[in-house]
């Protein structure tokens, strides 16, 4: 009980740091990739990250770029307290003996659990994060009809009203899961890959705060550059419509993604995902270690 402790309080802390640090640079990303295909002779809204800044920034003021930020800050505790706590609890079954650390292909089991996990807690979060995100974007076509919202409440509100109840706020689940699972496979191999490496052996208790933040920026990294195209998809799919919908479902989604934009089409908005996954992670894992090593 006392490891699971330690685990909620310390990813509790982790998540609030990267949410703080990362959350503008997310809301750069969700415009981008959900803004409509201009139509033939009409230019997209933002032609990039820089112009998405600025326009948001013109239009919203600063706080534009923190919009969506309530409903992942309320979730954040639970979120990520059930990423590490899981994790945390696969790492007390696969360990042999008690102080033995595990290996990187046990770290990345333990990460592949964990985003099973998450993806419940993540899925109806983000659909709400990313409608407030994205609404500024998509109401500037006046044929798409979607609804200003008020809040996180009122998109929540909405959805379990006109969406079809509790399995609206669930759209997108299937990526969530494709993104979340052999995400955190990857980025908790990566982190514990490298402090391995940096520490010259298995004991990384030793670390700075330096290399800790090296490690986790890095792994935080990783995880966007193995599953980014899911992300793109995921994102959307819970902005489409939901009475007149683009896309029936994930397959159709890439699909028409790529018969329409090409590859890049998928990687739209990569810029800022990568920009934000580096200070943000090295916040997120820094907080992390910095908490449970208080604990003694």
């Amino acid at each position: 009980m006392a490891d699971v402790v330690k685990d909620l309080t310390s990813g509790t802390m982790g998540g609030a740091a990267q949410l703080i640090v990362g959350h503008p640079f997310d809301t750069v990303k969700v415009k981008l990739q959900s803004q409509p295909a201009p139509l033939p002779g009409q230019v997209l809204k933002f032609s990039g990250a820089m112009d998405a800044v600025k326009q948001t920034i013109a239009a919203e003021g600063p706080r534009g770029l923190y919009k969506g930020m309530g409903a992942p800050l309320a979730t954040v505790a639970a979120f990520n307290a059930v990423l590490f706590t899981v994790r945390g609890q696969m790492e007390a079954l696969l360990r042999s003996e008690s102080g033995v650390p595990l290996t990187v292909q046990q770290q990345i089991i333990c990460g592949a659990g964990a985003g099973v996990a998450v993806s419940i807690l993540a899925c109806p979060t983000e659909l709400i994060k990313c409608r407030l995100q994205a609404q500024s974007a998509l109401s500037s076509t006046s044929a798409t009809g979607h609804v200003k919202y008020g809040g996180p409440m009122d998109v929540a509100r909405h959805v379990l009203r006109s969406e079809g109840g509790l399995r609206g706020l669930f759209k997108g689940v299937v990526p969530t899961l494709a993104r979340e699972v052999p995400g955190n496979a990857i980025m908790f191999g990566v982190y514990e890959a490298l402090k391995k490496s940096m520490a010259g052996g298995p004991d990384t208790s030793g670390l700075g705060r330096g290399s800790l933040m090296v490690a986790g920026g890095l792994a935080g990294a990783s995880f966007w550059a193995l599953v980014y195209p899911t992300d793109v998809i995921k994102s959307v799919i819970q902005v489409d419509d939901y009475r007149n919908p683009k896309f029936s479902g994930s397959i159709d989604a890439f699909k028409k993604i790529l018969a329409t934009e090409g590859v890049k089409g998928l990687y739209k908005g990569f810029g800022p995902a990568m920009a934000r996954s580096v200070p943000a992670n090295a916040a997120c894992f820094l907080a992390y270690e910095i908490t449970k090593s208080s604990f003694g």
